[in-house]
């Protein structure tokens, strides 16, 4: 006990960079692992911080008011809830708690298998259920966050930044430790991912089940959650490989869902997971084990998209810059329609919205797609390629007039096609291109 004692939130002013100036702090009952900045599209004046603690609870001879007790013996128990912060950006000083949701209330305890290896847990052993999230992703322009919470995963109502509530929860026997979120770009799907052992175990060996220390795949349609599959990276690893599913974020490539996810010395999984029930790797980097005879904690923390490139964290061996290049199940359209997108920060936990300028790769990448899917006759993917390429060629009035028609006419196809919305974002596409203003 010590009153110079710190758990929670350290805020920083670091306008200039090389002389951070400390302001405030908020402190917490169970500590801060992990926390979430939440930005609310209606709010310009505030920012959010959503606070999971997973330490156990201070004494309150420590910091006052901190409660161990179960919530129906003390309605102020620290268990069992988040914390929710606001940040005046004017004045930031002023950061203080504003609630405590507890998201976690009449959740059962989580069906287990246990740890490979484990002894059996006795029958009498209860477990109680979640009261703390590892991870929360929050998509404020869906207005929706996904949080990975002991042994659930939960979906969260944040329209309401400062009063975030739960409207889902699913659960999996096949998962041991529910890690982190993310939801696609138009937020009708979600991955969790399962980070068996902390990430300190090779649980990608031929002898391992694909569902274990994967991704699960739901579906979300009017806010509720249907599992759909599961992804695991698919080469097998050596034992001496600690290998699971870890930190990763999408790759902006227009009309597809994928990821770029770390494994640790799993190595950089590129998936696609725009068909729920059939994820693929469409790309992959893999070192090899750190060493060929002892299992040693390494490989990629984390494998980020930032503005054209992938960088991912390598534990033990330092920091990875990748490109993506050209493949049968990518093409060279699609990865520059990618690099269109630009962030001036990225935050993976407060996941934006994807949104591409107008430019003629965006169709063209549209079209790779139909011709790998045959979602639209080969001619006229060969016809509209054609024409894309004259009306680049012509003067503005022109240009405007040619794919206008051209947009019309792909709308047109779109009925007899085999891919009909693909086809519909084709022609919104070349639509977007024919705005005056361009």
């Amino acid at each position: 006990v010590s009153p110079d004692r710190l758990r929670g939130i350290r805020i920083f002013d670091i306008t200039d960079i090389a002389n951070p100036r400390y302001l405030t702090n908020v402190q917490t009952c169970r500590g801060s692992h992990t926390h979430t900045v939440v930005t609310d599209p209606n709010d310009a004046a505030n920012i959010y911080i959503y606070i999971s603690g997973s330490a156990p609870v201070r004494s309150p001879n420590e910091l006052p008011g901190c409660s161990n007790l179960a919530p129906d013996q003390d309605p102020n128990s620290a268990r069992f809830r988040i914390e929710v912060i606001r940040v005046p950006l004017a004045a930031p000083e002023q950061a203080r708690i504003v609630s405590s949701p507890r998201i976690f209330n009449d959740l059962a305890a989580p069906p287990t298998h246990g740890e490979p290896g484990a002894p059996p847990r006795p029958a009498t052993a209860r477990r109680s259920g979640p009261e703390q999230c590892h991870d929360i992703t929050v998509y404020p322009a869906i207005g929706l966050a996904g949080g990975a919470c002991g042994g659930y995963g939960l979906l969260l109502d944040i329209h309401d930044p400062a009063n975030p509530r739960r409207i889902g929860a699913v659960a999996d026997s096949n998962f041991s430790y529910w890690h982190s979120a993310t939801f696609n770009n138009d937020g009708t799907k979600i991955l969790f991912t399962d980070e068996w052992g902390g990430g300190l175990h090779p649980r990608c060996r031929v002898t391992d089940k694909y569902e274990w220390g994967a991704n699960a795949i739901f579906t979300l349609v009017n806010n509720t959650m249907t599992f759909t599959s599961y992804y695991k990276m698919p080469a097998p690893q050596t034992p001496n490989e600690n290998c699971v599913a870890h930190n990763g974020t999408l790759i902006p490539i227009p009309g597809r869902d994928i990821m770029a996810q770390g494994w640790y010395q799993g190595g950089i999984s590129v998936f696609d997971w725009t068909d729920p029930a059939h994820p693929r790797e469409i790309a992959y980097f893999d070192r090899g084990p750190m060493d060929s005879t002892t299992l040693y904690g390494a490989g990629s923390w984390a494998a980020y998209w930032y503005n054209g490139y992938i960088v991912s964290s390598e534990l033990a061996r330092g920091l990875d810059i990748f490109e993506l290049t050209p493949s049968a199940l990518l093409s060279q359209n699609e990865i520059d329609a990618a690099k269109l997108v630009h962030v001036d920060f990225l935050n993976p936990q407060d996941q934006q919205r994807l949104v591409w300028p107008p430019s003629f790769v965006v169709p063209r990448a549209y079209l790779d797609q139909l011709a790998r899917s045959n979602g639209l006759a080969a001619d006229r993917v060969s016809a509209v390629r054609n024409e894309l390429a004259r009306a680049e060629r012509l003067s503005r009035a022109q240009r405007r007039d040619a794919l206008t028609q051209l947009a019309s006419s792909l709308n047109g196809d779109a009925e007899g096609a085999a891919d009909q919305a693909k086809v519909r974002a084709l022609a919104a596409a070349v639509r977007d291109l024919a705005d005056p203003q361009l």
